[in-house]
């Protein structure tokens, strides 16, 4: 791996790292799937690639979808340091590779990630000089309740309950973040958060193309 990178070396950094939150159902990683193929941006944002230790699957690529590696290795490299933060999901681990990151940033690669509030805020205190923090929220707390409940057939009243406590201390919490968005017509957010990108981008100097 990498070594680290030192406080005064990364304002020096041409990189910069687009971090997405927002609750379940918000439609974040919509948001960032449709801004990582547009015209504009593809060849100048990188997704972030995340350790896993899921098992690989048949149409996944080592380093293009995942870096995948046993739960012993996730566990050392998080004692190590490693890891910048992680998520656990139906019993796997999934984490953002530090390396990989500052790798990135000192080669003037821009980012782009989708995470939860406590990744935002790990990101945001590891690379305070490069990190662009932007919240995608629902038009209601109603409206997304109906999206969890679409996108998951299956999910029972309590779960959703569940979902929408966390989602208004998230809504909270984005007071914080350097935008907001709001997620009601596809198209138009889409488009602010491509204008977000591209402003930053554009006054941000040194940055290359994207590795594809």
């Amino acid at each position: 791996m990498n070594k680290p990178l030192r406080t005064r070396e990364r304002a020096k950094d041409k990189g910069r790292v687009f971090v997405i939150a927002g609750p379940s159902g918000s439609g974040k990683t919509t948001l960032a799937r449709e801004v990582l193929r547009a015209k504009r941006l593809k060849a100048r944002l990188n997704k972030s690639i995340s350790f896993t230790t899921r098992p690989k699957r048949s149409a996944e690529k080592e380093g293009k979808d995942y870096f995948f590696i046993t739960p012993r290795q996730f566990r050392q490299y998080n004692k190590d340091k490693k890891i910048i933060e992680y998520t656990r999901y139906l019993g796997y681990y999934y984490g953002t590779p530090r390396g990989f990151v500052e790798e990135k940033l000192r080669r003037g690669k821009n980012i782009l990630m989708c995470l939860d509030l406590r990744g935002v805020k790990a990101v945001k205190k590891l690379f305070p000089e490069n990190t662009v923090t932007i919240f995608v929220r629902a038009p209601s707390l109603e409206a997304l309740g109906s999206r969890i409940e679409k996108r998951c057939c299956h999910t029972k009243a309590l779960e959703v309950k569940k979902r929408l406590g966390l989602a208004k201390k998230e809504l909270q919490a984005s007071r914080g973040f350097d935008y907001r968005i709001l997620n009601e017509v596809l198209p138009k957010a889409v488009g602010e958060l491509k204008a977000i990108i591209l402003k930053h981008i554009a006054t941000w100097p040194g940055t290359v193309p994207a590795e594809r």
